[in-house]
């Protein structure tokens, strides 16, 4: 019979055991919301642009309660009413689920109109994020002009001194690492395009 012993760093510290309660809210559900497409559209560029999951991103906004409370007395039921919406399924955690149905509970407030409202706090952020994209895009033209000035010095060291030198081989190191450094500066650009069209 194997009688493993425990690790003694565990027998030696008192830990907090973890709550069964806390572990079930961690567990991820699915929750259909009818939204606007504009919302829709928000948490998904947000999402991507700043390289976080849409579940993370949803349970952030909700679980933010005195914000979702604060919207929750502010909410004018026929105005969100006339908001054009498509039904959307989103996976989030258990927690987030009974947190927006308890505020909506108790306020009275649609849960629709809850989430809806959570998403437009993304607004500014996607209005700040828009602003250094086009910052980036213009930064992006210099570095690719820098990068064929790299070129050409290349060239000229290799014509002056061989591509052998030890000068020209540190510049070629140093031309590759800028242009490996460009290439993947292109693809975070590229990728941040979603955000002009939003």
């Amino acid at each position: 019979m194997d009688n493993k012993k425990p690790h003694s760093f565990l027998v030696d510290i008192e830990l907090p055991q973890p709550d069964t309660q806390d572990l079930r809210g961690r567990q991820s559900v699915r929750a259909t919301f009818k939204l606007s497409s504009r919302a829709i559209d928000a948490l998904s560029i947000v999402a991507v642009h700043l390289g976080i999951k849409q579940k993370s991103l949803f349970d952030h906004l909700i679980e933010d309660v005195s914000s979702l409370n604060a919207i929750a007395r502010e909410i004018e039921a026929g105005e969100f009413r006339t908001l054009e919406r498509v039904q959307k399924t989103f996976v989030i955690s258990r927690r987030t689920l009974n947190c927006l149905e308890d505020i909506s509970r108790e306020f009275k407030a649609p849960r629709d109109a809850l989430v809806e409202y959570s998403i437009q706090r993304l607004l500014p952020v996607i209005t700040r994020e828009r602003e250094k994209h086009r910052k980036r895009k213009k930064l992006l033209e210099e570095i690719r002009r820098h990068l064929e000035d790299g070129r050409r010095l290349l060239e000229k060291s290799n014509s002056l001194l061989g591509a052998e030198d030890p000068v020209a081989v540190w510049l070629e190191a140093a031309v590759a690492d800028y242009r490996s450094a460009c290439g993947s500066i292109e693809q975070f650009v590229e990728k941040g395009n979603i955000i002009e069209e939003f």
